[in-house]
């Protein structure tokens, strides 16, 4: 027999989930790099190894998945776009630098609010305008000498940028399931089908991994850890405060950057930063009205 939390209880812990979540996924861009097949293989396997692990947890917990064909449509659409998102992000992974994969694969920080605000009807007060000029602020001085936009990443800019896009899609498609599907069987069903979806494209390259360490990284760490929190948070935090959580990830990403390439962060780097976490602190406060 599952236990479940109550209502309230359940809510108060999205937030630190989806900050956490975040967290995870600002190391994929790394494995990647360090996977020695190809970016569709390294997508593939990511998807492939992580969906039995999210069905055995999800039948742990004890989530029940609705039977109903919307949901079970709204869901492949979640694997596909979940599929396009990686693929797309591992090609430009590959094309530009650490922090431009990263941070314009995030712009999907400002197309979730633009979708609360045009299809949902929400509108933004003035602590969320706020938010998003302070975010959009600490992600132009994150940005700094090493993502700067250039022909020589143009390509690599312009998939992460396509990423975001299909990355928006998935988070709305798994928003819109939530009252039917929980959480973990959400996901675990999402990845499989995006698994499917990745196959025949991955095995037409550099497929079989002789290290196994970075594409173990991506599945558990990125896949079943980070995605897995974010799914459960997505259901209880309004479109701007997802959108801004990710802001975590290029942060992270400048970090990571700076030990393993010697991407030395600088002051406006680091102004950048701190701008990104202000966002997110004024992005929680209390809204008048």
């Amino acid at each position: 027999m599952s236990v479940q939390l109550a209502p309230d209880t359940e809510g108060r812990w999205a937030f630190p989930a989806m900050i956490t979540g975040s967290a995870c996924l600002a190391f994929g861009p790394l494995l990647v790099r360090l996977a020695d097949v190809g970016p569709m293989a390294s997508a593939f396997w990511r998807m492939a190894l992580a969906a039995p692990l999210l069905l055995l947890l999800a039948r742990v917990v004890g989530g029940q998945a609705s039977t109903r064909l919307p949901g079970a449509r709204i869901l492949w659409l979640a694997g596909l776009a979940f599929a396009a998102d990686l693929a797309m992000w591992h090609l430009g992974i590959l094309r530009t630098t650490l922090a431009n994969s990263t941070l314009l694969a995030n712009a999907a920080t400002f197309l979730l609010p633009l979708y609360g605000l045009v299809a949902l009807g929400q509108r933004l007060g003035r602590l969320q305008v706020l938010a998003l000029g302070v975010a959009a602020a600490g992600m132009a001085l994150l940005l700094g000498r090493s993502a700067e936009l250039s022909p020589q990443h143009l390509a690599g800019d312009l998939l992460c940028l396509a990423a975001a896009v299909f990355y928006t899609v998935y988070l709305v498609a798994i928003e819109k399931v939530r009252g039917a599907v929980d959480a973990l069987p959400a996901l675990a069903l999402a990845t499989f089908a995006g698994a499917l979806c990745l196959a025949p494209i991955a095995v037409t390259g550099s497929f079989w991994p002789q290290d196994w360490t970075p594409i173990l990284g991506l599945a558990i760490g990125s896949q079943v850890i980070g995605q897995g929190l974010i799914v459960y948070a997505v259901r209880h935090l309004s479109p701007l405060v997802i959108g801004l959580s990710l802001l975590v990830q290029p942060a992270i990403s400048a970090a990571v950057g700076a030990i393993r390439f010697g991407e030395i962060l600088g002051p406006w780097e680091l102004s950048g930063a701190a701008l990104v976490v202000a966002a997110l602190l004024i992005a929680r406060l209390p809204q008048r009205g």
